[in-house]
């Protein structure tokens, strides 16, 4: 890894899918360039961990979402990447009888129900909380919203339907064998990074940028900023002069909570692989499971929303605790001796994420544009929060700090 230079022409905040993708699109650009990132490692929100010898765990993204769109797919494949094509196990692989097919045929019709109303009604333009077109009394309405929790990381009352729309969603979802984690890492490894550099103070007030870091101070001609929007609505970085327009922006787009956890599955032969295991329970504080990925000895268990927080908030230990006691509940107290907590995430009481991915408040949807915006053409923004039509990914972060590189070499061309 670099140490950290006094003086560099571009500066890119945050070594995250974003801060990567900046630093790619500004390879060969004769532009000197540094990524300063917080932790001790690349990736952001994006880790890949050897959760035991035989369990690989994405602690954060995992999916490649919109396969066919997603940029991270021909960048696998150039780094010589497995991609794995199989269906995802949402959806029909239901295992165990938790969730009866007639029970999942009308749950799957009533969830479709709800978002062609929410649809319909963002096609007006008009601007509403998602839950506004739940319907009345419908029995499924609290599994809807436990759905919401695991797309957006919040309940439905919190969700702008104008952004639900926005996303582009094709349906191709995909994996990395080796990890998302490890693929994004191994992209940023070519890139000037100074690890362990925690970014407090951008001062654009002077005719050079002055960043002030864990490290030391350096200048910058531009810099882009690709933290999440958390860590922007809590002044975690402060610009100064302040950002009036920014900060708000940030904070109509807060990362929701989503969180995983991987649990040891002894005797695992017995369960199939890539299974899919949740109840109609009925409730929107609920896990879903998915059974063995990639055949690996394990169960992986997906929280979100107020249900992931108050996990979160019990400490160190809780998504493993209510998983194994969720699982029994599915399939009979004799499992409990054949799972072992392996590795958990806590995502919000990260203190460089402090959160898993954003989504637009009710009334916030062109935050998005407004978090994106130049400012005097020498502070650019990027990241997922920032991603038009694909927010909450990896890959929509990626592509994000590509656009805002393309900004800077625009700027610098005009000059």
């Amino acid at each position: 890894m670099t140490s950290l230079p006094s003086s560099v022409d571009v500066a890119i905040i945050g070594a995250g899918a974003a801060g990567l993708g900046a630093a790619h699109a500004l390879t060969g650009s004769g532009l000197s360039v540094i990524v300063l990132e917080a932790r001790d490692r690349l990736g952001g929100r994006a880790w890949t961990v050897q959760a035991s010898p035989e369990v690989t765990f994405d602690v954060g993204c995992g999916w490649l979402h919109s396969a066919d769109k997603n940029s991270f797919v021909p960048i696998a494949r150039q780094l010589g990447f497995e991609v794995n094509t199989d269906l995802p196990p949402w959806g029909d692989r239901a295992y165990g009888d938790a969730f009866p097919e007639a029970e999942r045929i009308a749950f799957a019709q009533a969830i479709d129900e709800f978002y062609e109303r929410a649809w319909a009604a963002a096609e007006s333009g008009e601007d509403a909380p998602g839950s506004r077109y739940l319907e009345p009394g419908n029995r499924w309405n609290p599994m809807i919203d436990a759905v919401s929790t695991y797309v957006n990381g919040c309940e439905l009352d919190q969700v702008s339907i104008l952004d639900m729309e926005a996303y582009e969603d094709t349906y191709f979802n995909w994996r990395i064998r080796a990890g998302y984690g490890t693929l994004i890492a191994a992209y940023g490894a070519p890139c000037p990074v100074a690890l362990s550099c925690n970014v407090t103070l951008v001062d654009h007030s002077g005719q050079r940028i002055r960043l002030e870091t864990s490290q030391g101070t350096l200048t910058a001609d531009k810099v882009i900023i690709t933290v999440p929007t958390n860590l922007i609505a809590d002044e975690a970085i402060r610009f100064s002069p302040a950002l009036p327009t920014k900060l708000d922006a940030a904070r109509g787009l807060p990362l929701g909570v989503d969180d995983k956890v991987t649990l040891a599955l002894a005797d695992a032969e017995a369960f199939p692989k890539e299974g899919n295991l949740r109840g109609a329970t009925m409730r929107t504080a609920m896990g879903t499971y998915h059974i063995r990925p990639f055949g690996q000895p394990c169960i992986d268990g997906f929280f979100g929303g107020s249900f992931a927080r108050q996990l979160e908030d019990a400490g160190e230990g809780a998504f493993a605790a209510h998983s194994i006691d969720e699982i029994a509940g599915f399939l009979g107290n004799d499992i409990r001796r054949k799972l072992r907590p392996l590795r958990e995430s806590r995502w919000a009481h990260d203190a460089f994420a402090r959160g898993s991915y954003s989504h637009a408040l009710p009334g916030h949807a062109g935050d998005r544009a407004v978090l994106a915006a130049p400012v005097d053409g020498r502070l650019f923004f990027a990241g997922e929060a920032t991603s038009p039509n694909f927010f909450s990914t990896a890959h929509g972060a990626r592509d994000s700090g590509e656009r805002a590189a393309g900004e800077v070499l625009a700027v610098l061309a005009k000059n």
